[in-house]
């Protein structure tokens, strides 16, 4: 676990972070998050140094009337860390998950996934560019917003779609503060592990013109990055014995035969739902990030009761990733393990000796390739009109749009060691197993790899999987709100509004698997890869520090292998005969449109709102209902298998009749009523109340009734259905309490209670031994449901202190207590952290700022029941450790030197925690990053 020897690696680096420390994450939010699009945001928005966004923080927390923490720029173009979700990550109850190169990806609040979360740029949905309609953060610069809104509570006047939090972004004013200003910030970053460099340049400007009625701001983010992730982990997953014993568990996944130890040839009553590994990988994985990001904002003020704004926002992340990596495939048969080693239900050792081709341990060589360029736009207007000295208008249009074209272009290729060999494998309790294969010639696999004793003829051609989707999400939004200012007795005022959105989402998937490409130059048409003659295999390489954390026997040197270069020896290899007589043709092999993959989505939807703002002597609150209606239209496609054709040892293709347009219609609407309560009880202690039902929609893939049969291709007969349009959202009751005492300047102490109650909660279930109609065989089947209910409570911690001398700490502690049911059986709710908490320390006075975090995020249920009941996948424990520390040289420049990931932590994932079976690992080393500002 990366969590041994924290203490020692704490206290080795202690001295290290303090000097690397700098501004507190820490800072407010300056626009009520209640109407974000259509609220004015005062000039008070970019705050510059740590000690007044601290200030602005406390004062919001005690006025707001829901349950929210906030985070703003230092200053403009400024903001705490370089990537949005690692500074949200600092905040109460918020988690995040990272991406290749360790940079926060996805967000979750109060425990509760990405999926429950829903993200909003001034108000407006953002477009997203995966299959659901999480955000992922890295595609938007930290440089282009000026503050965001974690909001926990609910109010009828914020946009719906939201259990675990809603996440507003704010782009800065040129009102903000007026006249002309700007900045030019350039960065440069270097990663311990990897030793690989990075590259950025940012700028805003901002101006207001004829006496400061019409402004303008600009912004661009430049930046190019070079990243590397240590990874390991099995796409086979773990082989498990049927258990007569256990109902969802009595078929297995046995798929070359039952684990035999004794090799009787039955299922003895000892080898109940033994489990052994299927298959195993270790590698890296190299990124080239190119980040662009332009922002524009015009506003016209042409007096004080009216206000118009338009403003786009552009970005593109381009990150092609290519994996080097070791596959080893020891799936159990009969006849080849022996020397079985048993422990805890656990075959943890065992020799592979038998001579035949198919039955020996044939290792692999795994490139893994992704293309991602995401393209990211959003455009609006929105304007605001005082009518009278009560009412106020605002009206928001917006078009919102994200595209990732990857059709085709990603790969997983492998070629295959055809040398006779005798190979010995052990599950140590590190991430990666200890392998150990030696060669009849005399060559030893690991010790072969770093002298380079292996060539193009040492390999067979095998899995040549070429896939990828092209995904096109279009939202258009447009809204009317109005404010009564009414002033009669406790109604201080009444909001309305009514909200349209009409949103789009394809997916085109095109791959080879369908087409059993992937599998067309495997098993018996393999082909000796140095009859290609192309030199496919260039040179062994080896990484530095790599998977210097993971102890064990296993190779730590690649091959070369370029995946473009093997394509094309593969196509000029057309002509020559294969086994059956017939000609080697690329082109069969080539990836296709997947149509059972594929879907079309279309989703309207009418809000309307009605929110009564109230007041008393000591208290101010709201009430509210909000009232949704929602109808979706989803399109898929689905074709029948007409047979499988067996290529060899757990190598099969599967032959489908043409396809059939698939249409579902749905509708639905949600009453949603809401109520919130601050009451003062003294002048430093205050008691927040709130009580909502709120909802959070499927994912937008789970609304197609897709579904794919892809994993009879390696032996495992498993038909997983997408979804369909009639899954219903996720549903919540919930109530807040927070006790909030502030008792000094800057400073709270606040403890908080939640409760929801969550219906309709969307999870997958396992049905085996179907039938499919594919004669002679069953199949396991999957597919998203409602489950009945899940429950989620708890309670968060909070201390915020800042001292005059310029020192300042700040803690946070979420627990979470959640269980979902399905029927009759209980389960642990899925992407649930039970714990998350950080200690930030910080000082800041005069030239000199400094800060150290730490965020720890506890293990997880990432997905249910994957070995049977009880057997899930869980991510492990991390703390991540930041530290900045910036230098005002004079009011125009300054510099900083930020750390990131300093403990060197790596995201890792198990079966119920136990070390002996490991799921996957991610390192991504520590980086140290050096910036410079001039401003004007």
């Amino acid at each position: 676990m990366p969590t041994i020897g924290m203490k020692r690696k704490w206290l080795a680096s202690g001295a290290a972070l303090i000097a690397l420390a700098t501004a507190p994450h820490v800072s407010a939010q300056e626009t009520p998050a209640a109407d974000p699009a259509t609220t004015e945001v005062p000039q008070e928005v970019i705050v510059v140094g740590v000690r007044a966004s601290v200030a602005r923080a406390v004062k919001l927390k005690r006025d707001a009337t829901t349950v929210q923490d906030s985070i703003s720029a230092l200053e403009l173009g400024m903001f705490p860390d370089d990537n949005v979700a690692d500074s949200l990550s600092h905040i109460t109850g918020v988690s995040i998950s990272r991406t290749a190169g360790g940079e926060g990806q996805k967000v979750s609040v109060r425990g509760l996934g990405p999926e429950y979360t829903l993200s909003t740029f001034n108000g407006r949905i953002l477009a997203t560019d995966g299959a659901g309609r999480d955000f992922a953060y890295d595609v938007l610069p930290s440089d282009v917003i000026s503050g965001a809104d974690v909001i926990k509570g609910a109010e009828a006047s914020l946009t719906e779609g939201a259990i675990g939090g809603l996440i507003n972004l704010r782009s800065a004013s040129p009102f903000d503060k007026r006249g002309q200003h700007g900045i030019l910030r350039l960065e440069g970053d270097r990663n311990q592990m990897s030793e690989l460099d990075g590259q950025k340049l940012s700028g805003v400007y901002s101006n207001t013109f004829a006496d400061d009625k019409l402004g303008v701001l600009f912004g661009v983010v430049l930046e190019k990055r070079d990243d590397r992730t240590d990874v390991a982990g099995n796409d086979g997953g773990w082989t498990r014995n049927p258990d007569p014993t256990d109902e969802s568990w009595l078929w297995g996944n046995a798929w070359g035969g039952n684990i035999d130890p004794n090799n009787n040839g039955v299922l003895d009553p000892e080898e109940y739902g033994l489990i052994g590994p299927g298959q195993f990988r270790v590698g890296s994985i190299l990124e080239q990030k190119k980040r662009s990001a332009f922002t524009a904002k015009v506003e016209w003020r042409p007096n004080d009761n009216f206000r118009l704004v338009v403003d786009g926002l552009t970005t593109k992340l381009d990150s092609p990733q290519v994996g080097y990596q070791q596959s080893f495939y020891p799936l159990y048969a009969p006849g080849r393990w022996s020397n079985m080693v048993i422990q805890n239900g656990i075959v943890t050792s065992f020799d592979m000796t038998n001579p035949d081709p198919e039955m020996r341990l044939n290792p692999e060589l795994l490139n893994q390739t992704s293309y991602r360029v995401v393209e990211t736009d959003l455009f609006g207007a929105n304007a605001e009109w005082r009518v009278s000295d009560t009412l106020t208008l605002t009206g928001d249009v917006y078009r919102s749009t994200s595209s990732r074209h990857s059709g085709g272009q990603d790969s997983y290729v492998v070629l295959r060691m055809n040398q006779p060999n005798s190979a010995h494998i052990e599950l140590t309790g590190a991430y990666v197993p200890s392998v150990t294969v030696n060669f009849d010639d005399g060559r030893d696999l690991s010790s072969g790899l770093a002298s380079g004793a292996f060539t193009d003829s040492d390999f067979n051609t095998h899995y040549f999987s070429l896939a990828g989707d092209n995904i096109d999400d279009e939202i258009n939004g447009a809204s009317f709100a109005g404010k009564w200012a009414a002033s009669k007795g406790w109604l201080e005022s009444l909001q309305f509004g009514v909200t349209y959105t009409d949103r789009k989402k394809s997916r085109d998937l095109i791959n080879n698997s369908l087409t059993g490409g992937a599998d067309y130059y495997s098993g018996d048409n393999a082909i000796n890869v140095g009859d290609l003659g192309s030199n496919v295999i260039s040179h062994s390489f080896t990484l530095p520090n790599f998977m210097s954390e993971v102890p064990g026997n296993f190779p730590r040197t690649f091959l070369a292998f370029d995946v473009p270069a093997y394509e094309q020896a593969l196509a000029a290899y057309d002509g020559h005969l294969r086994p059956d007589g017939e000609p080697y043709t690329y082109a069969d092999a080539a990836p296709v449109w997947n149509p059972l993959q594929s879907y079309r989505v279309g989703e309207k939807t009418w809000a309307g709102f009605v929110q009564a703002n109230l007041s008393g002597e000591r208290w101010t609150g709201n009430v509210g209902l909000r009232v949704v209606q929602t109808q979706t239209t989803a399109q898929a496609w689905d074709a029948k298998i007409l047979d499988i054709i067996e290529n060899g040892a757990f190598n099969y293709t599967a032959v489908y009749a043409d396809p059939t347009s698939v249409t579902q219609d749905s509708e639905y609407t949600y009453w949603l009523p809401s109520a919130n309560l601050n009451y003062r009880i003294t002048e430093t202690l205050r008691l927040r109340l709130g009580a909502a039902r709120t909802m959070a929609r499927p994912s937008v893939e789970m609304l197609a009734p897709t579904n794919t049969t892809e994993s009879v291709s390696w032996g495992e007969f498993t038909q997983i259905y997408g979804g369909n349009a009639n899954l219903r959202p996720y549903s919540a009751d919930q109530v807040d309490a927070s006790l909030e005492w502030y008792f000094g300047k800057n400073s709270i102490f606040n403890f908080a209670a939640f409760h929801k109650h969550i219906k309709d909660q969307i999870t997958s279930s396992w049905e085996p031994g179907q039938d499919i109609g594919v004669p002679g065989y069953l199949f396991n089947v999957s597919r998203p449901i409602n489950g009945d209910y899940a429950k989620v409570s708890g309670i968060e911690i909070g201390l915020q202190h800042f001292l005059e001398n310029g020192l300042g700490v700040r803690a946070q502690y979420t627990r979470n207590w959640s269980t979902s049911f399905v029927g009759d059986e209980e389960r642990p709710l899925e992407g649930i952290a039970p714990s998350v908490y950080s200690l930030g320390l910080f000082y800041d006075h005069g030239p000199i700022s400094l800060s150290l975090t730490g965020d720890h995020t506890d293990g997880f249920v990432t997905a249910t029941n994957v070995l049977g009941a009880g057997y899930n996948e869980q991510a492990d424990p991390i703390t991540w450790v930041t530290a900045h520390a910036s230098y005002k040289i004079n009011e125009h420049l300054d510099i900083t030197l930020e750390g990131q990931n300093l403990l060197d932590e790596a995201n890792t994932y198990s079966i119920n925690g136990n070390p002996l079976l490991p799921q996957g690992y991610y390192r991504y080393g520590a980086s140290y990053k050096l910036g410079m500002s001039y401003r004007f």
